[in-house]
C-alpha cells in the first residue's frame, strides 16, 4: 500500500493552503498554479509508491547462536527476475525494536546482488528476525510503498562464556546404588540393567539370551562407578539476586556447565525457578541444550527455596551455587547439601556472604572476577 511520508503530508497541508488562499482569500492565480504543482507531486509520489519491487528477497542469520555481545550478520540476497531494470528500494529487517534498513542498488535484468548487515546481540535471549519489509520511495521522498515479503528467522544471543578450570568430584556408585546413577558410560565393566535396544547401542553389547527370552533386541548397559559428576544451581529469586547482577550470574553459570562439558563430566543445570536439564557426556556435545536454556532464563518474583526439590534426592559430584544473598534458610540447605555431595562451592556475586561452615566461598563483584579467583582457587 502506498502511504504518503511526513514530507508528503506536509506538502498536501501546504498546497491545500495555497489552493485556498490562491483561490478564495488573496485571488492570486500564481498560488493557485503552485498548489496544483504540489497536488501533482504528491499524486506521482503515490503512484510511483504502487509499484512495489518485483524481486525475490531471501535472508538468513549467520551464526544463528553467537555469545552476548558476538558478531551475528544478516545475509541479504536479491534477485531481479524480470526482463527489465529494477528500480532501486530499501530493504528493513526488525530485530525486536531495533530495525536494520539495507539501500539495495538497481539491479539490471536476471542479476542478483548479496548484501550484510549487523545485527544486534547486546541482550541475551531468543530473539526473531524478520520479517523483512521493502519500501519504495520516489525520488523527493514523498510517497512510500511498502510490501511484506520473506520467513522470520531465530537468533539465539547465548550467555557469555569465560575458561574455566572444571572440578572433578565423583564418588563410588556402583550399579546396587540405586536410581540416583543418573550418567552412563558404555564400556564400564559395572553392569547396570538391561533394556531394549535404541539405534546407536554398542552391537557387542547385545544380551542374546534376554533378547531370545522376550522376542526384542535387548542390551546390556554398563556405567563408570566412578564418574565424575557436575551440578550448577542458579539463584533466580529477584529478591536475591539484584537485576544489574543477574547477566554476570547467568555467565558465570554457563561458563561453568560449558568448562564441565569439555572436561567430559556428567553435567547437570537446575536453577530455583524449576529448570533442570541433565545429560551423559556422550549426550552432551557442545552444550547447546544447556546454553539455549540459560539464554531464556530470567528472574522469578515468586517465593522458592535455593535448593529446588529436584536436587533433594540427589548425591555425589560436585555442586557450585551462583547467587548473589543467602538467609539462614538458605544456608541450612546448603549444609545438609555438604554432606551429600562430594565438594560445595558458593560463588556469590557483589555480595558480602558469610562462608557456611565447611563450604568453600567465593566472593567477587562480577563474572570476570569470580572466574579469576575459579581458576586461582580450585583445583581438577
Amino acid at each position: 500500500m502506498a502511504r504518503l511520508t511526513g514530507r508528503g503530508i506536509a506538502l498536501l497541508v501546504a498546497a491545500v493552503a495555497l489552493f485556498a488562499a490562491g483561490q478564495w482569500l488573496l485571488g492570486f492565480p500564481v498560488l493557485v498554479v503552485v498548489a496544483v504543482i504540489g497536488f501533482g507531486l504528491v499524486l506521482a509520489a503515490l503512484l510511483v509508491g504502487t509499484h512495489r519491487p518485483k524481486v525475490t528477497v531471501t535472508r538468513e542469520v549467520y551464526p544463528d547462536r553467537v555469545q552476548r555481545g558476538g558478531a551475528a550478520v544478516g545475509r541479504l540476497r536479491v534477485h531481479n527476475p524480470n526482463t527489465r531494470w529494477q528500480a532501486g528500494f530499501s530493504a528493513r529487517d526488525r530485530v525486536g525494536t531495533i530495525v536494520r534498513q539495507v539501500v539495495v542498488r538497481p539491479l539490471r535484468r536476471g542479476a542478483s546482488a548479496d548484501y550484510s548487515y549487523e545485527l544486534p546481540t547486546d541482550v541475551r535471549g531468543r530473539h526473531v528476525v524478520g520479517p523483512l519489509t521493502l519500501d519504495r520511495e520516489d525520488a523527493l521522498g514523498l510517497g512510500r510503498g511498502r510490501v511484506t515479503t520473506g520467513d522470520t528467522a531465530t537468533l539465539w544471543v547465548q550467555p557469555k562464556t569465560w575458561p574455566m578450570r572444571p572440578i572433578a568430584a565423583g564418588r563410588l556408585r556402583l550399579h546396587y546404588a540405586g536410581p540416583q546413577t543418573a550418567y552412563s558410560l558404555r564400556g564400564s565393566l559395572d553392569l547396570r540393567e538391561v533394556r531394549e535396544y535404541v539405534p546407536g547401542d554398542e552391537v557387542r553389547h547385545l544380551h542374546w539370551k534376554a533378547s531370545a527370552r522376550t522376542g526384542k533386541l535387548m542390551v546390556r548397559e554398563y556405567v563408570d562407578p566412578n564418574l565424575p559428576r557436575f551440578t550448577a544451581l542458579l539463584d533466580t529469586r529477584a529478591d536475591r539476586m539484584p537485576a544489574e547482577l543477574f547477566e554476570d550470574a547467568v555467565d558465570l553459570t554457563a561458563s561453568l556447565v560449558i568448562s564441565a562439558i569439555r572436561a567430559d563430566y556428567g553435567c547437570r543445570l537446575l536453577t530455583t525457578c524449576g529448570v533442570d536439564i541433565q545429560a551423559e557426556p556422550a549426550a552432551q556435545r557442545t552444550g547447546r541444550q544447556f546454553l539455549d536454556t540459560l539464554s531464556e532464563i530470567s528472574l522469578a518474583t515468586d517465593e522458592r527455596p535455593l535448593l529446588p526439590r529436584e536436587l533433594a534426592g540427589a548425591m555425589g559430584g560436585g555442586l557450585v551455587l551462583v547467587l548473589s544473598g543467602m538467609s539462614e534458610a538458605d544456608r541450612t540447605q546448603i549444609v545438609a547439601a555438604r554432606e551429600r555431595f562430594a565438594t560445595v562451592i558458593v560463588i556469590a556475586i557483589g555480595a558480602a556472604v558469610e562462608p557456611v561452615p565447611g563450604v568453600q566461598t567465593i566472593l567477587a563483584r562480577s563474572a570476570a572476577e569470580a572466574v579469576e579467583r575459579w581458576n586461582t582457587v580450585v583445583t581438577r
